[in-house]
């Protein structure tokens, strides 16, 4: 059964929510383990995740980049890369910022970039724009706030907090949009896991 870790970093706590529900998608696929991690203690406990199946990286999109306290964990991380520890591991990432661009994009090509770098198989999010409610793609308005992927991500999901403070933000349609990425990258992993053996 799959074992999946999440790391991540939050300021003002809208990334925390997404990555609990990253969490809550990823455990309710049958058997899997799943561990919450802040930046900071998987920077202090960096050999843990030798044993994890998967990671899942999740961060603020500061000034239209990853934030300070991601890059200081993927920078410590770096030592898993000489040895190469992290290889063929199953790897996702998220990311929140307060506009429905803000250019998260760069910040998940960076975080799939370190994905790459430490060798990692890397999952997209798999679903369309405004998944469960593609009757809001003919509005000017655009998606919903109960929209599955609403900003219209393939790399990862990504939400917007606007100017909300949690828990009035992410949104409904945010929240289930990490939910269901979880259960897919800890049913990847598990289907990863299975050839494997095989």
């Amino acid at each position: 059964m799959p074992s999946i870790a999440i790391v991540y970093h939050t300021t003002y706590g809208h990334t925390q929510l997404l990555a609990e529900a990253v969490k809550r998608g990823a455990q309710s696929f049958p058997g899997a383990t799943v561990n919450l991690y802040t930046t900071e203690e998987a920077t202090a406990g960096l050999d843990k995740l030798d044993s994890a199946d998967a990671i899942i990286f999740g961060c603020p999109t500061y000034m239209g980049s990853m934030s300070a306290g991601m890059k200081a964990f993927i920078e410590a991380a770096a030592v898993k890369w000489f040895t190469l520890a992290w290889k063929d591991k199953i790897a996702g990432a998220f990311t929140n910022s307060s506009s429905f661009s803000g250019d998260k994009l760069n910040t998940l090509v960076g975080l799939v970039i370190n994905a790459m770098q430490h060798g990692m198989i890397y999952v997209g999010l798999g679903m369309v724009p405004s998944a469960n409610r593609p009757g809001d793609m003919a509005s000017i308005a655009g998606p919903s706030p109960e929209a599955h992927n609403r900003v219209g991500s393939f790399i990862g999901p990504m939400s917007a907090s606007f100017q909300v403070n949690p828990p009035g933000a992410p949104c409904q349609g945010d929240i289930e949009t990490g939910e269901l990425y979880g259960l897919r990258v800890a049913t990847i992993t598990a289907q990863f896991l299975k050839g494997k053996a095989a």
